[in-house]
């Protein structure tokens, strides 16, 4: 039989207060029973999926590997050289003293 590995029990220090409508309410306790779980655990693991799913979106990010090595070639180009851009970068800025 294999093990399963636990890790300690994180002190659970901070607290959420929140409202919700009787429907919402009745909607995650019904689900909560049914996962077997109270409402709380229910709702913080609710929660710490969707964070995670949110926040993977912003740091991580998959490609075919076709698309993958069409990218990394892009970044060992060198930069191009846009002439709008040089100009801008040297126009003083309106918050100088120039």
């Amino acid at each position: 039989m294999a093990q399963i590995e636990r890790t300690p029990r994180e002190t659970k220090a901070a607290r959420r207060n929140l409202r919700v409508s009787e429907r919402d309410d009745a909607l995650i306790c019904e689900a909560a029973a049914l996962a077997g779980t109270s409402v709380s655990e229910f709702m913080v693991d609710s929660a710490k999926v969707r964070a995670q799913m949110l926040l993977a979106d912003r740091t991580q990010f998959s490609l075919p590997r076709p698309a993958w090595d069409e990218l990394q070639q892009m970044l060992d180009e060198p930069p191009r050289v846009i002439a709008e851009l040089e100009r801008f970068v040297r126009t003083p800025s309106v918050f100088s003293d120039e």
